[in-house]
């Protein structure tokens, strides 16, 4: 059977689909289309709840970051670890002027930065203000921060009057939230309520930027090739491996998405180098027990289930589905997904960095 993706994607299957569990509570399902859901969701949040809410890069799961018992609520709904910091959402400079402390000099640049790339996909590590709390940051003395350019988040920022801690709106360690739907399938009983304000336009997390080291953390939209031209200084992709030395550098990350093993379906990932190397992987499984994000016009071998993940040119494409199936095939009940990886250009470098951390053993 085959079934249509609301943003292009397409996932095809011989057999039947699978569910995905829920939790015994109900969780408020609010509507971006109208003042009411947007309203109401403020309200939950200026009350300490959590409210998963779009973004143009993934779902984020929000709550006041100014409140510690709130906070604390998204690392239980999560089951996220503390190691593990959180990006605060901002709107306005005022706000923003809340949460980080500048030198002028750093000043400087972040004011260059946020005419080029905000509102958007970029997050800012700087020094934090003595508001916000320790478990946002994991005790470090940077916290990230962006300005989303949804404008449904941006209004819910807006009249809950308060920036938001938000990671990404799903179990930890999981593929992330595109759709509200995903968020529920993991999250429904466990948060107050989602704001559905359709699919994510990104599809992958924000650009993960430590100003003051030149380093990014974790890639994304934003390339470093973009960031230097803006600061005029070279800036380095740093790897998870260059980070994660040993169960000791667990205690405090330096920013989100660094885990050793991340973004993972329930089935084994196996990424592979083109088409080739996608048929011979696929030749070594059962075809009712590999599941396969396809490029269009690639051969799909013997595979019974794929998802048509769209022109394997086209990366901002293949950005934006890229969660929505590794979840679909979840979905399928496959054992094994197989997935070709993307060139490093551009979006394509979030893109490998994505499948390489989901790929890893667990």
């Amino acid at each position: 059977m085959s079934s249509r993706d609301r943003r292009g994607g397409e996932i095809e299957s011989i057999g039947g689909r699978g569910t995905a569990g829920g939790g015994a509570v109900r969780t408020e399902r609010l509507r971006a289309g109208g003042a009411a859901g947007v309203a109401r969701a403020a309200a939950l949040l200026r009350a300490g709840g959590t409210v998963a809410f779009p973004t143009e890069t993934v779902y984020g799961l929000g709550a006041n970051a100014f409140d510690p018992a709130a906070v604390e609520k998204i690392f239980a709904a999560k089951q996220r670890p503390g190691w593990d910091p959180l990006i605060v959402h901002v709107e306005g400079g005022p706000m923003l002027e809340r949460v980080v402390a500048l030198s002028p000099a750093l000043r400087v640049q972040v004011e260059a930065l946020k005419q080029a790339f905000w509102p958007g996909p970029l997050t800012l590590l700087l020094p934090r203000t003595a508001a916000v709390p320790d478990s946002v940051t994991a005790g470090r003395p940077l916290v990230g921060v962006r300005m989303p350019a949804h404008a449904v988040a941006r209004e819910l920022i807006r009249l809950a009057g308060v920036p938001l801690a938000a990671p990404s709106a799903n179990r930890f360690g999981g593929p992330s939230p595109t759709t509200a739907e995903h968020v529920l399938a993991d999250l429904d009983g466990r948060i107050d309520a989602v704001l559905d304000g359709g699919p994510a336009s990104v599809g992958v997390e924000s650009t993960v930027l430590d100003l003051a080291a030149r380093a990014i953390y974790r890639p994304g939209a934003v390339t470093a090739a973009m960031i230097s031209r803006v600061i005029g200084d070279e800036v380095r992709v740093v790897s998870a491996v260059d980070v994660v030395s040993g169960a000791a550098a667990r205690e405090a990350m330096p920013s989100p998405g660094m885990g050793m093993r991340h973004y993972a379906p329930r089935a084994r990932l196996v990424v592979v180098d083109g088409q080739r190397g996608m048929l011979e992987e696929i030749g070594k499984h059962a075809g009712a027990e590999v599941g396969v994000m396809l490029p269009d016009g690639w051969d799909r071998g013997g595979a019974e289930v794929v998802f048509r993940w769209g022109p394997w040119g086209d990366a901002e494409v293949l950005a934006r589905l890229l969660f929505a199936g590794l979840r679909m095939l979840d979905e399928r009940g496959v054992k094994v997904i197989v997935c070709p990886v993307p060139e490093t250009d551009g979006l394509g470098e979030a893109l490998r960095d994505r499948l390489e951390k989901a790929a890893r053993p667990g």
